[in-house]
């Protein structure tokens, strides 16, 4: 097996977001790019020689090849030994778990997440470090710079590694590995929930459910873990078997794109709860009889009844939230006496605060909820905290919602996606509202008066690094917000995200329908943003 070098020339469009590197599926296929990239990983890291790499995704097209790919190159440039998900499938938190469990280097995961696949779809890979979670910014930032400047890259001659069966394979002088993440995983579930309490609700005759893992990663999760261990009937699961194209779907667990799901919960005869996940395992819906749960409160909740669970019945440390996210959950951190977290967009700005001990759940109003136990969110971690409460309380999921209302209030709250639009005019309206800056501060608008008006930045509490121009914000003195975005997680043409939230303590006006709630606050939006104008449309994609 010769190892050999290949000349190559930068590509000028590698620089990684807040998920790594998401491209169209072309763009991935043209000659070199992918091999430029991960060698760009490689260039950027330290002694990494004879360490543990590890490697997987989501299973959408394109994904075995880019395994191959990497293996490859990862043997060329002299790592150690490779563990691979079996099939070349790992879920992103599982992922985070194969590292942490396996004291690895890192990770490549190959995955675009919820965005559709296939061969006209998406494609994504992103790089984890040792902690499991996400590389910090001053590691995409060294690849970055590295794509820019790359002349060649290592490879082998050699033939494809068996990915599908467990057990060890040589490939030059690194090891492969393909392994059972699976089980791995369903057994870090066990140490974390009541299963046997989970298993006596399911099984009481008294509870019914629904799971829609609309044909990405999470599907042999949860029939290994809700169907073999906890003992749900196989058609409670949706979609279980993973396909390259996701059936063609779009795998965003939403009210929009998990339509299907929707409908079956919100009828007369509907399921006790529902549930689903994404494309690769991170994201989470959660949903009730007639009721769904946005992902603020959801977190809000967990962090209310964590002690509930054996994996949090001791406490909780602290919570962290995204800043766009509701501040339902600051309002829980406040009666327990907690610390309560405001960072940026993209979950690798938890893992200071995970590694340090400052925080055990974390949360993005984007679906997404996790803990201390990886560095990733986790959305079927997530299905399983609420079984576990549903368990433990024996109430509806609209009840415990309720409930909570009462006692904390209800922070109103609903986010606005203008899905693909121009990416000129969607930076020219951030930059007519940061140009207002603050001379927004003391007007009103519907009422209310505002207090600020800036442009987010957050000083990490734990190595002190400074992350600038986050999102947008506008507060209003009574603590309602909009923030604006605009999102690295798409491929095509700019995604505009519109986040509006108020507090309501009222308890007579805890259940009015959120866009009624929030209705003069989406009208000021419009006001000072010129929504319609910079976008060219009258309404958004999708309203969650």
């Amino acid at each position: 097996m010769n190892r050999i070098e290949i000349s190559t020339r930068p590509f000028d469009d590698q620089q990684p977001g807040t998920s790594g590197l998401r491209k169209k599926v072309q763009v991935f296929q043209q000659p070199h790019y992918l091999e430029n990239f991960v060698q760009s990983i490689f260039n950027a890291l330290q002694d990494y020689r004879g360490k543990v790499l590890v490697v997987g995704g989501d299973g959408r097209y394109y994904n075995r090849h880019a395994i191959q790919v990497i293996l490859r190159m990862a043997a060329a440039n002299g790592f150690g030994k490779a563990l691979v998900g079996q099939g070349g499938l790992l879920s992103t938190p599982a992922a985070s778990h194969v590292i942490r469990k396996h004291a690895a280097f890192g990770g490549i995961i190959l995955s675009a997440s919820h965005n559709p696949a296939g061969e006209d779809g998406d494609f994504g890979i992103k790089y984890n470090v040792d902690n499991g979670g996400p590389a910090p910014e001053r590691i995409t930032a060294a690849i970055h710079a590295e794509t820019l400047r790359i002349s060649r890259y290592l490879t082998l001659e050699t033939p494809d590694i068996d990915l599908d069966h467990v057990g060890g394979q040589p490939l030059g002088e690194m090891q492969v590995e393909v392994i059972d993440a699976v089980s791995d995983y369903a057994e870090l579930m066990q140490t974390l929930f009541d299963f046997d309490r989970i298993h006596a609700l399911i099984n009481s005759g008294l509870f019914s459910m629904r799971f829609d893992a609309m044909h990405a990663i999470t599907g042999p999760y949860a029939v290994e873990i809700l169907e073999n261990r906890l003992g749900v009937t196989p058609d409670t699961l949706l979609n279980c078997a993973p396909r390259e194209d996701f059936g063609g779907g779009h795998p965003d667990p939403n009210l929009v794109y998990a339509r299907d799901l929707v409908d079956i919960m919100f009828t007369s005869h509907s399921p006790d709860f529902g549930a689903a996940s994404d494309g690769d395992g991170d994201r989470n819906m959660i949903l009730g009889r007639n009721c769904f749960v946005t992902p603020s409160d959801s977190l809000a909740i967990l962090a209310a009844n964590a002690h509930l669970t054996p994996g949090y019945r001791q406490g909780i440390a602290g919570i962290a939230r995204s800043m766009p996210t509701s501040q339902a959950a600051d309002r829980v951190a406040e009666k327990l006496g907690i610390e309560l977290f405001e960072t940026p967009t993209g979950w690798k700005f938890f893992g200071n605060l995970l590694d340090a001990g400052r925080v055990t759940l974390c949360g993005e109003e984007s679906f997404g909820t996790g803990s201390a136990h990886v560095r990733e969110k986790d959305g079927l971690w997530a299905v399983l905290f609420w079984l576990n409460l549903l368990a433990v309380r024996r109430e509806s999921v609209a009840d415990i919602l309720g409930s909570h209302w009462q006692t904390y209030g209800r922070n109103y709250y609903s986010r606005h996606d203008y899905e693909a639009v121009d990416a000129d005019g969607a930076g020219q309206l951030m930059a007519r509202v940061r140009e207002l800056g603050t001379s927004l501060k003391g007007k009103r608008y519907a009422g209310r008066e505002i207090a600020l008006s800036d442009d987010f930045a957050y000083v990490d509490p734990i190595d002190g690094s400074i992350s600038e121009h986050q999102g947008l914000r506008i507060i209003f003195t009574d603590g309602s917000r909009i923030v604006l975005r605009l999102s690295g997680t798409g491929t095509q043409g700019a995604t505009l995200r519109i986040y509006f939230e108020r507090y309501e303590a009222e308890r007579e006006r805890l259940h009015l329908d959120a866009q009624q709630a929030l209705t003069d606050l989406i009208g000021v939006a419009e006001e000072i943003a010129k929504i319609r104008h910079y976008t060219g449309r009258d309404a958004p994609t999708v309203i969650t």
